[in-house]
């Protein structure tokens, strides 16, 4: 049986009743995006909770909401969240985010999601975990349309997908008004192919964006030095 539990230096995630388990790409996500001192910050398709507490750990301003549509993981990240040492400034709904553009009257600084995806593998038996895993309930579309009517107009979404989603994401956000402000591509190792991609958008031009790229291991089993500096405040015996 795997360990129910993921311990970071500053909180502990417990899994157990989460379809999709901590992984390295909301670690990337959580330690990669740009959190300032932006105020009111969206995590969609919070899962455990992981996103949403990372970012509360590097932004002591900050008051985050953290939305998932399935009942037992909401459960769960509502737990994490007041075993933390920042429950009194983030929250957990049960919500859609599709229903969040009538559902609430504030906008947000940030939106970061580590979305559903998978679109065209072999969907799960498991029903928690297809939903977790695929776009069965919120496509890229979907997500970045309801992001746009949800962030402030200074606001940044930010999101890590799989890098074969760039086409479809440069595509998508070209017919929403999203324009690219940074951009990193993530490799599992120096020879291998890209696995994921990171971006942040705004809804307002950006003049020079930011482009560059992670290698997570410099050999196996090793990680690089760009990723330790990235996560050592979060892992531990980093």
């Amino acid at each position: 049986m795997s360990n129910p539990y993921f311990q970071f230096k500053q909180f502990t995630i417990y899994h157990d009743q989460c379809a999709m388990k901590v992984n390295t790409d909301g670690v990337l996500l959580g330690a990669w995006t740009e959190v300032g001192h932006n105020k009111d910050i969206l995590d969609v398709g919070t899962g455990t909770g992981l996103i949403a507490l990372m970012i509360a750990q590097r932004n002591p301003v900050a008051r985050v909401t953290a939305i998932d549509i399935d009942r037992e993981t909401v459960a769960q990240a509502k737990e994490n969240r007041d075993n933390s040492p920042f429950a009194d400034r983030m929250t957990v709904r049960l919500c859609d985010f599709r229903d969040c553009g009538c559902m609430w009257q504030e906008r947000f600084d940030l939106i970061v999601s580590n979305p559903p995806w998978f679109e065209n593998s072999l969907l799960s038996p498991d029903a928690g975990r297809t939903t977790a895993r695929h776009s069965v309930s919120l496509t890229l579309q979907e997500l970045l349309h309801t992001a746009k009517s949800c962030l402030k107009q200074e606001g940044t979404l930010a999101l890590i997908l799989p890098f074969d989603k760039q086409n479809e994401l440069i595509q998508l956000s070209d017919k929403l008004g999203f324009y690219l402000k940074r951009e990193t591509v993530v490799f599992p190792l120096p020879d291998s192919l890209p696995k994921r991609l990171m971006t942040e958008w705004t809804l307002s031009p950006v003049e020079n964006p930011q482009r560059n790229r992670l290698t997570i291991e410099q050999c196996p089993h090793r990680y690089s030095p760009e990723f330790v500096d990235m996560v050592r405040e979060f892992y531990l015996y980093l």
